[in-house]
C-alpha cells in the first residue's frame, strides 16, 4: 500500500457550503492541528476533503466506464478507458488495476483521520461529534465496500491506525469479505443512528439517514440476504421512520442535466459537481462521454452498445426486432443494412438520401421507450453541440463512405474518436455551453447519482423477487415503468406476463440496463447475479457497430469476477495473497 499522506481539499462551492478553502497538510494524522482543528467551520472543512476524493478518476470519476466492462456499453484503449478489462488483457499491473485499490485507500484514510481528529475535540458538543464522526463512516463505508465489490476481502485499517508512525509495519494480511462487510454494516449502523433525514439546502450533497438505509440495503442485496435488504429499502421507499421525501422525478431526463442548483428529488447520494473558471471541481463526463461536437471537443471513449439501444421496447411493451422496420433487417448483410440507412455527407453535411428514409430510421428509435432518446445520440437525431467555438446544431447522420475518417465527425457524423460507427451518450453530457457553466471538458457540472431512487426500487424488486414476493417485486420494478409511461407488467398482453422467478430477475436485469445506463452499475450486477459467466453475457460476445460489423471481442472468465490485487501492492506487503485466477 502506497504512503496514505491525508491531502484535505475543502471544495465549498461544490457542496454548497460557504467560502472556499484549500488545505494541503502532513503528517495525515496531527493535520496542522496548530492551526486547524480549532472551529467547527476547520472541521466543516475538513470533512468535505473526505467527500471530494469521490471525484477522482480513479474512486467514482470515471465510474461510467465500468458500463463498459458489463454488456451495455463500449470503449477503446487510448486515453484513459477501460478496454483492456474488454479484451482481457489487463493483469495486475495495470494501471487502473493499481489506482482504484490506491484512491479507495486514500478514501478510507482521510475517513480514519477525521474521525480520530473530531473524537479528541473539546468545542463540539458530544452530538455534533457523533454526527460527524458517523457521516465519515457512512464515507468509510461506501470506500470499503468498492474495495469489497471489486477486490473481495482486503486489509481493513481504522482510526485507531497511525498511518505516517505505523506505515513501516502496516503489513496486514487480507481479511475475509465477511469481516470486511461486517466492518461495513458497523458503520452504517452508526451512520443510521446518527445522521439527519434530511439537510439544509446550504449542506445540500452531504450523506443522510436514508442514504445509510439505501446502501445498507446495497450491503445486504450483494450478500444475498433478502430480507434485510427488503426492510431497508422498505424503510426508504415506505417512509417508515421518517419522511425522507425521495420520489421518482417526472422527467426521466432532466436528472441527469442538473447543476446550478437544479435539485432532484430522485438524488439519494449523488457527487456534487461544479465548472466555471476558479471553480473547476467536477467529474470528466464530456471529455469521455462526449463526442467530438461537444463543448471542448471531447473523446467519446466510451460508447452505448448496440445491444443496449436494443434492449429499449416499443411504446406497448412489447420488445423491438429491427425486422418490424426493415423486414429482412436480421438476416441482412452488413452491405445491405448500410444501403438501408446511409445516406451521402459532405464535409459533415448531408447532401444526399440513397436509399435511405431518414425518418423511418429514427421512427424505429423515437417511437420506443422514452428513457431511449434521452440517453443516446441515434442516427439522424439532433444534438445541440459545439463546434469553432460557437453554439451549432447537429444532426448526426450515417454515410459508411467516411467511416474511419475523423475529421467529419464534429459536423454530425455517427462515428466515434477511434473511428467506430457507434451510438453516442447523451446523457451526462452537456448541451451547447449549458450557458457558460462548463468551461472545461474534464469538469462538468452535472450532478452525478450513486445511488438514486429508481434504482433503490429496482434493487428492493429483486430482493422481493429473490425472496419469493413476485407480485411485490412487479409493483415496484412497474413504478419505474410508469415513470416513462410504459405499461406494467402483468397487465394485460402477453409479452408483459411474468409468473415465475427466473422470468422477474431477466426483466429486473433489462430494466436495471435502460434505466440506469452509463451510471455504471452493470459490471457489478452481472458479476453479483452470476450471470457474466454462466449466461454468457460477457464472455466470448463480439461487438459490433451499427451496421453489424465487428469491433472486438469481449473477454470475461471466472477470473474476472475480481480484480487482482495489484502487484506492486503485494511486494510492498508479502501478506497479501492474491485473487484466484491470477
Amino acid at each position: 500500500m502506497k504512503k496514505m499522506i491525508v491531502y484535505l481539499f475543502m471544495i465549498a462551492a461544490g457542496f454548497s457550503l460557504s467560502g472556499c478553502y484549500d488545505l494541503d497538510t502532513y503528517p495525515g494524522d496531527s493535520l496542522g492541528e496548530a492551526l486547524f482543528w480549532k472551529t467547527e467551520d476547520h472541521v466543516k472543512q475538513a470533512l468535505m476533503g473526505v467527500y471530494q476524493l469521490m471525484r477522482d478518476d480513479n474512486a467514482y470519476g470515471k465510474q461510467f466506464f465500468f458500463d463498459d466492462i458489463g454488456n451495455i456499453g463500449y470503449g477503446y484503449s487510448t486515453g484513459g478507458g477501460f478496454h483492456a478489462f474488454q479484451l482481457g488483457t489487463y493483469t495486475d499491473r495495470t494501471e487502473h488495476v493499481a489506482n482504484k485499490w490506491q484512491t479507495m485507500y486514500e478514501g478510507v484514510q482521510r475517513a480514519n483521520g477525521f474521525i480520530g481528529q473530531v473524537a479528541g475535540l473539546d468545542f463540539l458538543s458530544n452530538e455534533a461529534k457523533a454526527e460527524y464522526v458517523t457521516e465519515a463512516k457512512f464515507l468509510r463505508a461506501l470506500y470499503y465496500f468498492t474495495l469489497l465489490d471489486i477486490f473481495g476481502g482486503v486489509p481493513y485499517y481504522d482510526e485507531t491506525v497511525n498511518v505516517n508512525a505505523e506505515y513501516a509495519d502496516m503489513k496486514k494480511p487480507r481479511n475475509s469479505a465477511d469481516e470486511i462487510r461486517s466492518h461495513v454494516l458497523d458503520d452504517l449502523n452508526e451512520a443510521i443512528a446518527q445522521l439527519p433525514a434530511t439537510r439544509p439546502e446550504a449542506e445540500y450533497g452531504r450523506a443522510t439517514k436514508g442514504a445509510a438505509y439505501a446502501l445498507r440495503g446495497k450491503v445486504y442485496l450483494y450478500a444475498k440476504d433478502w430480507k434485510k435488504a427488503i426492510a431497508d429499502f422498505e424503510e426508504v421507499v415506505n417512509n417508515r421512520s421518517n419522511n425522507y421525501g425521495y420520489a421518482l422525478d417526472t422527467d426521466y431526463a432532466r436528472i441527469f442535466k442538473l447543476y446550478n442548483g437544479a435539485r432532484s428529488s430522485e438524488m439519494i447520494f449523488a457527487i456534487q459537481n461544479k465548472s466555471g473558471v476558479g471553480t473547476e471541481y467536477g467529474m470528466p463526463l464530456n471529455l469521455y462521454m462526449g463526442t467530438r461536437g461537444t463543448f471542448s471537443s471531447c473523446w467519446n471513449q466510451t460508447m452505448p452498445a448496440t445491444n443496449l439501444v436494443d434492449m429499449y421496447e416499443y411504446p406497448d411493451g412489447k420488445p423491438f426486432n429491427w425486422d418490424d422496420v426493415f423486414p429482412g433487417y436480421n438476416a441482412a448483410t452488413t452491405d445491405e443494412r448500410k444501403a438501408l440507412l446511409s445516406v451521402e455527407l459532405t464535409a459533415g453535411v448531408m447532401t444526399g438520401l440513397r436509399n435511405a428514409d431518414t425518418a423511418k430510421i429514427l421512427r424505429a428509435y423515437t417511437n420506443r421507450d422514452p428513457r431511449l432518446m434521452a440517453t443516446v445520440i441515434v442516427p439522424y437525431s439532433w444534438y445541440r453541440g459545439w463546434d469553432a467555438n460557437a453554439p451549432k446544431d447537429m444532426l448526426f447522420a450515417l454515410d459508411h463512405n467516411v467511416q474511419g475518417s475523423r475529421s467529419a465527425q464534429p459536423v454530425g457524423t455517427m462515428q466515434n474518436d477511434n473511428g467506430w460507427v457507434t451510438y453516442f451518450w447523451r446523457k451526462f453530457v452537456t448541451e451547447y455551453n449549458l450557458d457558460g457553466a462548463i468551461s472545461n471538458r474534464s469538469h462538468t457540472p452535472f450532478e452525478f447519482p450513486l445511488i438514486r431512487y429508481a434504482d433503490v426500487l429496482l434493487m428492493l424488486s429483486e430482493a422481493y423477487n429473490e425472496d419469493g414476493q413476485l407480485d411485490k417485486a412487479v409493483t415496484e420494478l412497474n413504478k419505474v415503468r410508469a415513470r416513462v409511461n410504459l405499461p406494467g407488467l402483468n397487465s394485460g398482453a402477453a409479452w408483459l406476463s411474468v409468473s415465475t422467478r427466473e422470468q422477474m430477475a431477466e426483466r429486473i436485469r433489462k430494466e436495471r440496463a435502460v434505466e440506469l445506463a452509463g451510471e455504471g452499475h452493470r459490471f457489478s450486477d452481472l458479476r453479483r447475479w452470476g450471470w457474466a459467466v454462466a449466461s454468457a453475457a460477457v464472455s466470448d460476445v463480439d461487438a459490433i457497430n451499427i451496421y453489424g460489423e465487428f469491433l472486438y471481442t469481449h473477454k470475461f472468465s471466472e477470473r474476472d469476477m475480481l480484480w487482482p490485487v495489484p502487484g506492486v501492492e503485494i511486494e510492498r506487503n508479502p501478506e497479501l495473497t492474491q485473487n484466484p485466477g491470477w
